[in-house]
């Protein structure tokens, strides 16, 4: 018998039964789960599912799909209405690099995976570590699936006001993560320009930004 890590046994992160997730669903009941496998497990897990599915028209067929699974997050935009700033981020994006961005390096709002934390929490602690700010009250803008077809991750999204005295901290991220950000304070004109000319091309940013413009602090029923 193939002992296998991860689904048997502890993995290196401690975790047992990757393979029985979606296993229990039975919300739609033109979906039927068959099998699911685990093909990969780094930090984050790749499944192979095979399921049965109920056509439109009444037909039932077999499919499969594979779903990477690396939790959920949030993201936030900080905004500052009194100088018309936004804070955003610079970092180097390895799968941006090579699928022809030109440098890898995106412009992008601060986000991080929730970990054991509700969302709130979480980009709080997010911006602190990123940003280097301490955020005002949020608001919750709304949550998105942002690439459905392969990826298991539902994103949290919100918006802050902050001040020069919130920047209490430098930012940067965390070194032993890997992370060298840069933080970006731009005029809000701007960063929503940068969205236009393709300088900013990361869609949870985009998606920020034109709330921001449309529905948000900078909205012009917003009274600015």
């Amino acid at each position: 018998m193939t002992i296998r890590p991860g689904t048997d046994t502890p993995d290196h992160r401690g975790r047992t039964g990757l393979d029985q997730a979606g296993r229990g669903l039975d919300r739609n009941p033109d979906i039927q789960v068959r099998d699911v496998e685990l093909t990969s497990q780094g930090w984050h897990v790749l499944r192979r599912t095979t399921f049965d599915y109920r056509r439109r028209d009444g037909r039932w067929e077999t499919q499969q799909r594979e779903t990477y699974d690396r939790g959920n997050g949030a993201v936030v935009l900080p905004y500052d209405t009194e100088r018309g700033c936004v804070l955003l981020t610079r970092q180097f994006r390895y799968p941006a690099y090579v699928n022809d961005h030109p440098d890898g390096m995106l412009v992008e709002a601060a986000a991080g995976l929730l970990d054991a934390d509700d969302p709130p929490s979480a980009i709080r602690r997010e911006s602190a570590e990123e940003l280097g700010v301490t955020l005002g009250p949020l608001t919750h803008v709304l949550d998105a699936y942002m690439s459905p077809g392969s990826v298991t991750e539902r994103l949290h999204f919100f918006a802050a006001p902050y001040t020069p005295a919130d920047r209490t901290g430098t930012g940067g991220g965390l070194e032993e993560d890997g992370e060298d950000i840069e933080v970006l304070e731009l005029p809000f004109a701007q960063a929503l320009a940068m969205t236009r000319d393709g300088r900013v091309i990361d869609g949870k940013t985009i998606l920020l930004l034109q709330w921001a413009a449309l529905d948000g602090p900078f909205a012009p029923s917003s009274g600015r």
